[in-house]
């Protein structure tokens, strides 16, 4: 029942939030708060007797929380955009409402089709096709600052007389040429691997080559496209039949996410949220680098480390990053979940194929160091000599 006369419990968690300049907080929103599990109730304490009523106390965790709800629960923020903000500092949010964030992040994702999903799979990747053509759905395969960024190093390397890219990286693809995957083919490629859970090399490496689209020739789509004629071993333990990857069960991959939401560990699912928080601000970061060295016209550090990662995984979390000018609770929640989903993988894969070289996953480029980070306990099972990294700069 709503008062505007707080208990005295309540009363100590309005004086607390007064006190630290959060004065626009009223009993009222400790209700409302408290209606959407944001926030515990007040611990009982007992009756007083002889019908004097009964006492209560706040839960320890509610006066740090009382705090953050006044920085972020303002009027007409979503309770799962603040359950998850409040998550991300660390504050004591109920778990059933962090992990209700989290699920609804994921159902957030909706591809054409989710209506009916009781649909032949090939009947509904043709009706998707259909739809993708007809509406010009696409994707941002490269976006405009990296393309950009991109442009400037070719231009400085061949200012100075060299070849960009260098033409000795052809030695190392095996099928060099120009990308033939479009933006709508990223589109449904995206939306299959949503809906199957897997994706098939061909693609994997179809689209590796379309976001590097002025390379010659690209190394690792060539790894990809090779993995089953060059290591059949590993092929056969982590591919279908069909060439399809997938290391966990064949299913949506939406339906992975939300058994995460569900079932990971809060200290699994805090450590990935910090790391993801921590590849946007290095990508970011590395962007702004890079762009002051063009500007004074010389190629240093950062465009090194631009250039080693541009074909590996690191570049594709700047692409990613740069794809996502806003980034509201939500996608930072689903980028949480593939961090713990993707370190997940790592361990299925580790106990399918022993003996994994996992040190080179510290080898310079390859990964987002954030996320090099989070794998430290596999690369430093073998690593001696890992991380020394590759200098792409053509010689002087």
């Amino acid at each position: 029942m709503s008062t505007d006369t707080p208990s005295a419990a309540d009363q100590l968690l309005l004086d607390h939030a007064h006190r630290r300049g959060y004065d626009d907080v009223t009993v009222k929103m400790l209700e409302v708060w408290r209606s959407r599990r944001l926030l515990p109730g007040n611990i009982s304490g007992g009756g007083l007797g002889r019908g004097k009523g009964s006492t209560s106390r706040p839960a320890p965790e509610s006066f740090d929380l009382v705090l953050g709800l006044a920085r972020h629960g303002g009027r007409g923020k979503r309770p799962h955009d603040v359950a998850l903000l409040l998550f991300g500092e660390g504050l004591p949010v109920p778990e059933p409402t962090v992990r209700a964030a989290f699920n609804a992040a994921v159902d957030a994702l909706t591809v054409p089709g989710d209506d009916a999903p009781d649909t032949d799979p090939e009947e509904r990747l043709d009706a998707l096709a259909d739809h993708i053509a007809d509406a010009g759905l696409t994707v941002t395969l490269v976006p405009a600052r990296a393309r950009r960024i991109d442009e400037g190093i070719a231009r400085l390397v061949r200012a100075a007389g060299h070849t960009w890219p260098p033409p000795e990286l052809a030695a190392l693809d095996a099928n060099p040429g120009t990308p033939t995957a479009t933006p709508k083919d990223a589109a449904l490629a995206a939306a299959a691997a949503a809906i199957n859970g897997t994706m098939s090399l061909e693609d994997i490496a179809d689209l590796l080559r379309a976001m590097n689209p002025t390379a010659a020739a690209n190394p690792i789509a060539s790894l990809v496209e090779t993995t089953r004629k060059d290591v059949p071993e590993f092929a056969d333990a982590v591919l279908t039949d069909d060439n399809q990857l997938a290391l966990g069960p064949v299913r949506d991959a939406r339906d992975h996410l939300r058994d995460l939401a569900a079932t990971a560990p809060l200290q699994d699912l805090a450590q990935a949220w910090k790391t993801a928080e921590g590849v946007r601000q290095w990508a970011l970061d590395l962007c702004g680098r890079v762009e002051e060295e063009l500007a004074a016209g010389q190629l240093g550090e950062a465009t090194l480390e631009w250039m080693n990662g541009r074909y590996a995984m690191a570049g594709l979390a700047v692409l990613s990053t740069l794809k996502q000018r806003d980034w509201p609770p939500a996608q930072h929640a689903r980028d949480t979940l593939v961090l713990v989903y993707q370190l997940g993988e790592y361990r299925r894969l580790d106990r399918l194929v022993p003996g994994c070289q996992w040190h080179l996953l510290a080898t310079e480029g390859l990964m987002p160091p954030p996320t090099r980070e989070l794998l430290q306990d596999l690369i430093s099972r073998n690593a001696p000599g890992a991380g020394a990294g590759v200098d792409v700069r053509p010689a002087s």
